[in-house]
Order: C-alpha cells, then sequence, then structure tokens
C-alpha cells in the first residue's frame, strides 16, 4: 500500500512583526518608570504619615532664636544619665522612648519636689552594669536635645533620676 500524499499546505515565508522587540523593552521601561514612580509616592506618603515622624517633631524642640542667621530645629545629642534604680534600666532596650524624673536626694522633703526633666527621650543604649554598690543605679544613654542635656546634667548631680516608659 503507497503512502498517502502530503497535505496541501502551502509554503509560505516567516512572519516578521516590526520593531517587536523593540517595543516589548520600551514598554517595559515605561511600566518600570510607573511602579518605581509609585514606590516613591508612597514611600514619602508613609514617611510623613509615620508615628516616628511625628515623635521626632514632638521630641526635637527649636532654640530661641540667635542675633545672627535662621533658628534651627536643636541638635539632638546622646546623654549618659544615672538612673537610680539600676532595676528599672534593665528594662529598657534601645528605642523604647521615657520620661526622666528627678526628685530630692533627702527622703525628708516633701513628695512635692519630684519634676518631670526630659519627656520623650530616645533610650540609644543601656551599657552593661559593672560591678559597683548596689545603690549606685544603672547608667542608661539618651537621644535628647542639647539643651535637655543639660538640664539631664544638672539634675543627675543634685537629685535622683527614674524613668517612666512612654
Amino acid at each position: 500500500m503507497p503512502a498517502p500524499e502530503p497535505g496541501g499546505v502551502p509554503l509560505f515565508p516567516p512572519l516578521r512583526v516590526r520593531g517587536g522587540r523593540q517595543s516589548l523593552r520600551r514598554a517595559m521601561r515605561r511600566r518600570r518608570r510607573a511602579v518605581a514612580a509609585g514606590l516613591a509616592v508612597t514611600a514619602a506618603a508613609l514617611a510623613v504619615s509615620s508615628p516616628q515622624a511625628a515623635e521626632r517633631t514632638q521630641s526635637v524642640a527649636t532654640p530661641a532664636p540667635r542675633e545672627r542667621g535662621p533658628a534651627r530645629e536643636a541638635a539632638v545629642v546622646s546623654a549618659p544619665v544615672r538612673i537610680a534604680d539600676a532595676e528599672t534600666v534593665r528594662l529598657l532596650r534601645p528605642g523604647d522612648r521615657v520620661d526622666v524624673i528627678a526628685s530630692a536626694n533627702s527622703p525628708s522633703a516633701g513628695s512635692d519636689t519630684a519634676r518631670v526633666v526630659a519627656m520623650n527621650a530616645r533610650v540609644t543604649g543601656v551599657p552593661a552594669v559593672r560591678g559597683g554598690a548596689p545603690d549606685a543605679g544603672a547608667l542608661v544613654v539618651l537621644a535628647v536635645p542639647r539643651e535637655t542635656a543639660r538640664v539631664l546634667a544638672g539634675a543627675g548631680t543634685t537629685s535622683r533620676l527614674a524613668v517612666t516608659l512612654c
């Protein structure tokens, strides 16, 4: 039995699409740019509306205007502070927000002598407690405006300092 005749499929030249690769590349480039622009706008919106941005604006005060030049935001500095209760300091972690309270050194003074010396200060470090007197307290490093650091240093020499978590 002989083989059947081949089908009647005519020969035709291959199809060539003009600019196929180039238009695909152009479309992908446009899409990448659109996605990048969308991500940039989203990142900017999140940065402005984040709770951390609100905390930064609340915790950094502006100093009094100087004689020369415009008023600038107060520089944030690291302030080492000795807290009277070492066990409280063990609860702190970098990134925590605390209020620092100063109270009179003498127990005979009235309870109304306590005052807040720093509000919403960010903890940047909690050094390891080294050997020493148990009532010597513990050190904590806070990020505060320069003026607040000055007040903390003064209060640390005349008062016992305590912290409360915000």
